[in-house]
């Protein structure tokens, strides 16, 4: 007989399949390719297929380049073959997706790194952006000794960090909100190349109901990270309306990332249903469907599945009205 334990276990292993599976899905490159398109000023007049045939440079890294590695054991390259530092005194913390880029700026060729990450929690505890600004910071300490020794700082590369978030507050949702370095003149009036104080990027991409947006990369994502549209229907939206070539490859990773999904999900409300059922032998009937409605939107809510989904679970399983179910939000 499974364990409470057990089942937390496969349920957590399951989720973290299904993390793997979204992030191996944004590091497509023609996935990449929308997103630099339409949140990268460097890109804005560039074709998407173009980005992704040529601009973007070898292949996404996910979750192999360590964010803080401790500065004695420098073994990652930005040019390498994703080796990964590991910090003794923060444990090894990696980004999501890291790869190099080529952009054509007044005539000239530059060199990005951009940064990528899929969050689910909005409020982790702390500011979000500033932790985006943390990434950038690191991708610009970590040049050193790759791209530009001593003090050779003009080969400094230009850094973004783009985060994705899949439940943001109803104040983010379907927005694109980008935080740069300015130039400001206090006092007088002067101009300073703008290539060699614009180091670094953090943009904030807040999903939400696909419907409600008619911005062509917001779309996109909400359709790729929905966890209600099935994989035949999101390869059919990706194919029609994007025109994004379905691959082997990608379309069995939107179809595993989907049947991962699924999978949390079931389990998440099966895991809400034994509570439930438990609860209602010891402490009565109603009392126990009350503890199985709580336990179901807790279990829910752990695998980080967004409140309106939650409320349509809870009206369909346990036969609420829609005011009913809110209470138990």
């Amino acid at each position: 007989m499974d364990t409470t334990i057990a089942k937390n276990i496969r349920v957590a292993d399951e989720k973290a399949s299904y993390d793997a599976a979204c992030k191996r899905l944004l590091s497509e490159k023609i996935i990449l390719a929308w997103i630099m398109k339409n949140c990268l000023e460097e890109y804005r007049d560039c074709d998407v297929d173009e980005i992704a045939e040529i601009y973007i440079e070898g292949t996404p890294q996910v979750g192999e380049v360590a964010v803080a590695p401790d500065e004695s054991n420098r073994t990652s390259r930005i040019q390498g073959t994703g080796s990964e530092d590991t910090s003794v005194t923060e444990g090894t913390i990696t980004y999501d997706i890291r790869f190099l880029a080529t952009a054509p700026v007044s005539g000239e060729w530059i060199r990005l790194i951009i940064n990528l990450e899929a969050q689910n929690d909005f409020y982790p505890g702390y500011p979000l952006i500033k932790r985006g600004i943390y990434y950038c910071s690191r991708m610009i300490s970590a040049q050193y000794g790759t791209e530009f020794t001593h003090s050779h700082y003009e080969n400094i590369k230009k850094v973004y960090s783009i985060w994705i978030c899949m439940n943001p507050p109803k104040s983010r949702e379907n927005s694109i909100t980008r935080y740069y370095i300015a130039e400001e003149n206090l006092v007088g009036n002067v101009k300073e190349r703008k290539e060699d104080y614009d180091l670094m990027v953090a943009v904030m991409i807040g999903l939400g109901k696909e419907e409600n947006t008619n911005t062509d990369v917001l779309k996109l994502l909400n359709i790729l990270l929905s966890t209600e549209t099935g994989s035949k229907d999101k390869c059919q939206i990706l194919e029609k309306d994007f025109h994004i070539k379905m691959t082997q490859t990608l379309e069995s990773e939107v179809s595993l990332m989907c049947n991962l999904s699924k999978g949390v999900e079931e389990k998440g409300i099966e895991k809400g249903r034994q509570e439930g059922r438990q609860e209602g032998r010891q402490e009565g009937r109603q009392e126990g469907r009350q503890e199985g409605i709580i336990a179901m939107v807790s279990a829910l809510r752990d695998l980080e599945i967004t409140d309106s989904i939650i409320l349509d679970k809870i009206q369909e399983k346990f036969h609420l009205a829609e005011e009913a179910a809110k209470m138990y939000l």
